[in-house]
């Protein structure tokens, strides 16, 4: 079988940003597939993109934040919870731009403490220059970005608005890229299908993934809800892929090659569970590879589940796209020193 490369679109027609740096690392994961059963598992390392300490938003800024350049913007406005990812790569693509980052956080995870509250993601947010407004409610941060929007229009800047993760149907085209450079990695290899295994939190890489595999052929997917119950992350999947799909010009494929869990979500989002350290301990132990509690953690933890059930066939190769998030880990000090102890 090979991937039918002549379906997939062309990007010409929206502008980029120039983050990229080439593909990212795929590669065989031997002593984590002969554990888990699975003698064809790779790692797609999107946690290792130079910038900003990398991580799968980048791909989606490369869109937005191209998007904010040819509008001629000066500032970038993001959001999310205070540990976010998103944010961190956000400051740091906009530090390498040269655009003011305003991040406006919710703490809408329970969690306090030092770690929490003043590691992790925040130090780095503010090494990369971003401006820092902390809010206790939803509501609060609604009101700081209207007074944000108000003080940038007093002051003549012009404002392009991110949305949380990025996940808008232009940010999902940045895995409907990713998964092209990917089956084209797996191509050079002699592989001509494999499933692939990654996180759904606010859904735009797992929409990416959903249709630039619908459109590749040969390729599945497996996503792991790790912020949202499944009846709740699949309206996203759904309505993200239908709006990505829109945007190209392309039909809205099928998603019947796509499989949804939220089995290891736990508690809910930025809420560690036990299968999540389990997670972090097999992989780092097994490959010298980092996971966070937040996202790659809890798919991990859908891995080793899924692999443990049967769910692989173990001739066919399994991709796990590592999706970053190592920073946020340290926000999580104490319960990371207590599970890495076991």
């Amino acid at each position: 079988m090979t991937f039918d490369f002549d379906r997939f679109p062309v990007f010409d027609a929206f502008p980029r940003a120039g983050l990229g740096t080439g593909p990212t690392p795929l590669l065989a994961a031997p002593r984590l597939g002969e554990a888990l059963g699975l003698p064809r598992l790779m790692l797609k390392r999107d946690d290792v993109h130079p910038l900003g300490v990398g991580g799968n938003k980048l791909r989606k800024l490369d869109f937005h934040l191209g998007a904010a350049l040819a509008a001629g913007a000066d500032t970038v406005i993001t959001f999310g919870a205070l540990q976010t990812n998103h944010g961190r790569q956000t400051a740091a693509a906009c530090a390498r731009l040269g655009l003011r980052c305003e991040l406006v956080l919710t703490a809408k995870v329970p969690r306090e403490g030092e770690a929490y509250e003043h590691s992790g993601n925040i130090p780095l947010d503010l090494l990369f220059g971003a401006r820092l407004h902390i809010c206790a409610t939803v509501e609060e941060a609604e009101r700081t970005y209207e007074e944000l929007l108000a003080s940038a229009d007093y002051e003549g800047r012009k404002v392009f608005t991110v949305p949380v993760g990025g996940s808008d149907a232009l940010g999902t085209l940045g895995y409907v890229s990713a998964t092209h450079e990917l089956a084209q990695q797996l191509s050079a290899l002699g592989i001509g299908s494999a499933r692939i295994v990654a996180p759904h939190a606010s859904g735009g890489t797992s929409a990416g993934l959903a249709l630039g595999t619908a459109m590749l052929g040969n390729l599945g997917a497996d996503f792991a809800c790790v912020s949202h119950p499944l009846d709740e992350a699949t309206d996203n999947l759904t309505h993200l892929v239908t709006s990505a799909a829109q945007l190209l010009g392309v039909d809205t494929p099928s998603l019947d090659h796509v499989r949804m869990s939220d089995s290891t979500m736990g508690e809910g989002y930025g809420i560690p569970a036990p299968s999540t350290w389990g997670a972090l301990r097999l992989f780092g132990r097994t490959e010298g590879v980092v996971l966070d509690p937040v996202y790659s953690g809890k798919a991990a933890a859908a891995l080793v589940e899924w692999a443990a059930a049967g769910r692989f066939d173990p001739e066919e190769t399994v991709v796990f796209v590592h999706t970053g998030g190592l920073p946020g880990l340290y926000g999580y000090a104490p319960e990371f020193v207590a599970a890495m102890q076991e």
